[in-house]
C-alpha cells in the first residue's frame, strides 16, 4: 500500500454524512488502531480509477473504532486494495445501503 499517512484528529459525531439513494451506497472498512491514518484505496470491479479514504478514530459511546468510510459509491462490486498490486479481498456495494469490510489481520500475501 503506498505510504500515505495523515495526522487527523478524531471524528465527531455527525461529521460524515452518507448519500445512500436507489444507486447508491456506502462502504466502511473497519480496521485496527495501527492503521490510524493511512489511507485505503478501493475500485469499483469494472472501472481502473481507484479512491481512498484514511482511517480515522471514530468515538462512541462504548469506546474507539478505527474505519475508513466511504460515503458516496455507485452500486457495485469493488476491490479493497492492500497495496498498489495486492487485493486485501472484494465487496458488494448496493443501493440504500452500508456495506461494511474488516480489514484482514494477517500480512498481505507475498509479505513477510
Amino acid at each position: 500500500m503506498p505510504e500515505h499517512h495523515h495526522r487527523h484528529g478524531p471524528t465527531g459525531s455527525g461529521t460524515v454524512v452518507l448519500n445512500l439513494g436507489a444507486e447508491t451506497g456506502a462502504l466502511i472498512i473497519h480496521t485496527g488502531r495501527e492503521w490510524h491514518g493511512r489511507e485505503i484505496e478501493i475500485s469499483r470491479d469494472d472501472e481502473q480509477r481507484r479512491t481512498h479514504s484514511a482511517v480515522r478514530e471514530r468515538p462512541v459511546r462504548d469506546g474507539v473504532f478505527h474505519s475508513a468510510v466511504y460515503p458516496d459509491l455507485a452500486a457495485g462490486r469493488y476491490t479493497v486494495w492492500w497495496d498498489d498490486r495486492t487485493p486485501a479481498g472484494a465487496i458488494s456495494v448496493t443501493g440504500g445501503a452500508i456495506a461494511e469490510f474488516v480489514w484482514p489481520n494477517s500480512a498481505a500475501p507475498g509479505a513477510g
